[in-house]
């Protein structure tokens, strides 16, 4: 996977609880990518948006607020997979990570997934629904499409879903744990998934369901920066521009783009 990167938008947001809006994330984040007030430049000193080598963003898929959504999610990054590209994509709600898992899944090696979020995402139903934002993770490993499943920043747990933590062998770094200095190793191919609810409100308030105590953007950072293995793939998901009149959460999500993108391109080279 050595293609040029790829932003690819998934304005979907049907499967969510509690509050609609993250489907109007992705041109949330691209104003704040692409704003004049900042440049295209890495922490890493990488231009990560300049051709030809840089982040193509290839618009948003036209997704219906139906089931329909998940099918057309997989066949468009099982072609950005079959053209041999890494991509980052723009959710929308987290239950896209599902179909983004099944088309990755048959191309790679065994994969690990980094999940930063407040929730583990791992319910087999929530509320009657078996593709709830809330589940995502309880598919893809009920499927077997990663080998590991490594989550950091969790601090909302339930009696349901540490029994799944235990049937699917989910290794946690919850939020005490990473005050206490525990930090996770990352081998073979891997794939990120950030919920910006994984960030405490005070560093991303745009979210439907904020959780305090979380992650500030620097630890963030440090994890994207010291990666080890070969980033294969990410999403970024659950800005709901409605709770972000600031505009604040938008530049969180973008300012990760870049560092992604940088891991790519640094990769590559």
């Amino acid at each position: 996977m050595n293609g040029r990167p790829a932003l690819v938008g998934l304005p979907y947001d049907a499967s969510s609880s509690f509050l609609r809006g993250a489907a109007r994330g992705p041109t949330h984040v691209r104003d704040a990518l692409f704003s004049p007030a900042g440049n295209g430049w890495s922490e890493l000193m990488v231009d990560v948006l300049s051709p030809p080598q840089g982040l193509e963003d290839l618009g948003d898929l036209d997704l219906p607020p139906d089931d329909r959504a998940r099918d057309r999610i997989e066949a468009a990054i099982g072609s950005l997979v079959a053209d041999d590209r890494r991509f980052i994509a723009l959710g929308g709600d987290h239950s896209v990570t599902y179909p983004i898992l099944r088309s990755l899944s048959r191309r790679a090696g065994p994969i690990t997934i980094l999940q930063i979020d407040a929730h583990p995402d791992l319910y087999d139903t929530f509320d009657g629904e078996r593709h709830s934002h809330a589940c995502p993770f309880a598919r893809i490993m009920e499927e077997g499409l990663a080998a590991r499943l490594v989550q950091v920043g969790i601090r909302a747990m339930s009696g349901p879903q540490i029994e799944q933590v235990r049937r699917f062998h989910v290794e946690q770094f919850p939020m005490r744990a990473w005050a206490d200095g525990a930090r996770p190793s990352l081998v073979g191919d891997v794939y990120v998934s950030i919920d910006l609810d994984g960030l405490d409100p005070s560093c991303a308030p745009g979210v439907s369901h904020p959780e305090p105590g979380g992650l500030t953007v620097r630890d963030v950072l440090g994890l994207l920066h010291t990666l080890t293995g070969r980033l294969i793939g990410a999403d970024i998901v659950e800005l709901n521009p409605a709770r972000d009149p600031s505009g604040v959460t938008a530049g969180v999500a973008a300012k990760f783009v870049k560092e992604l993108t940088a891991g790519f391109l640094v990769d590559g080279a």
